[in-house]
């Protein structure tokens, strides 16, 4: 992969195993040497594209369209079924805000666990829990088992830890949309201000926003790229093609 590319997506694709009678996933095990009792259902299909270092690139399309699969195969969660993702550099992945936090552990405790998954050293962690701590503004229950948290204080811990591992891509997928409009705007200055040193792919409805902060978007419709270029003409594609689908739609319903 060239030296100026932190991320790239070459004809990949993720399938699904559908199982439909409840016992087809046992006879799978037992006898899927001899015959296949599934179906694939494929959520993503030759997708093609690149990041470029230092850009910020929009993913926008329809619920289900295959957005957050993709992040998660960017992000290593899941494996592509075909094609090849190639990354280049420490990926801090802002998605399902709190999953994989242990409720049963502290605040502190999860910060540290998270810290090590994402691949910083013990002291380094150690050194950035004090701010971890700010950022998130949670106060006392920081030091308190997460099971006591609301939705909003587990979406602050879970981004504050990813604002503080000294990632070089930043991934994010509707994390604005949770947690309180304070936060939501301390959330939207952060990612402002990482894209003036790194890199960011992002996943959001908020397309004014994108607008903005983007230099590229990338339209993904029924899991496959149909088009990627400036917001100032994606997204107006985009917006075009929903109404109309839409109209359609209610075109049918009435007749």
């Amino acid at each position: 992969m060239s030296s100026d590319i932190a991320i790239a997506c070459r004809g990949a694709g993720k399938a699904f195993q559908l199982y439909m009678k409840r016992n087809d996933q046992l006879m799978q095990a037992l006898f899927g040497w001899a015959k296949t009792f599934y179906r694939q259902h494929w959520v993503l299909k030759d997708v093609t594209f690149e990041v470029k270092k230092g850009e910020c690139v929009g993913i926008i399309g329809r619920n289900g369209a295959g957005k957050t699969t993709l992040l998660q195969l960017l992000c290593g969660i899941t494996r592509p079924t075909r094609g090849e993702i190639e990354v280049n550099g420490r990926i801090a992945p802002i998605l399902a805000l709190g999953a994989g936090f242990d409720g049963s552990l502290t605040g502190r405790e999860n910060a540290i666990i998270g810290g090590a998954i994402l691949g910083l050293s013990r002291k380094s962690i150690m050194a950035k829990l004090d701010a971890i701590a700010d950022f998130a503004e949670i106060g006392m229950f920081f030091d308190q088992p997460m099971k006591l948290y609301s939705s909003g204080m587990v979406a602050r811990l879970a981004f504050a830890i990813c604002a503080h591992v000294d990632a070089d891509i930043l991934i994010v997928d509707e994390a604005l949309s949770v947690g309180d409009e304070a936060f939501a705007k301390k959330c939207e200055e952060f990612i402002e201000g990482f894209s003036k040193r790194g890199t960011i792919l992002v996943v959001s409805h908020g397309l004014d926003y994108l607008k903005t902060l983007c230099n590229r978007v990338v339209w993904i419709d029924n899991g496959q790229v149909r088009e990627v270029g400036a917001p100032s003409v994606v997204i107006p594609n985009y917006i075009a093609t929903v109404r109309k689908d839409d109209e359609d739609e209610v075109a049918i319903d009435a007749a």
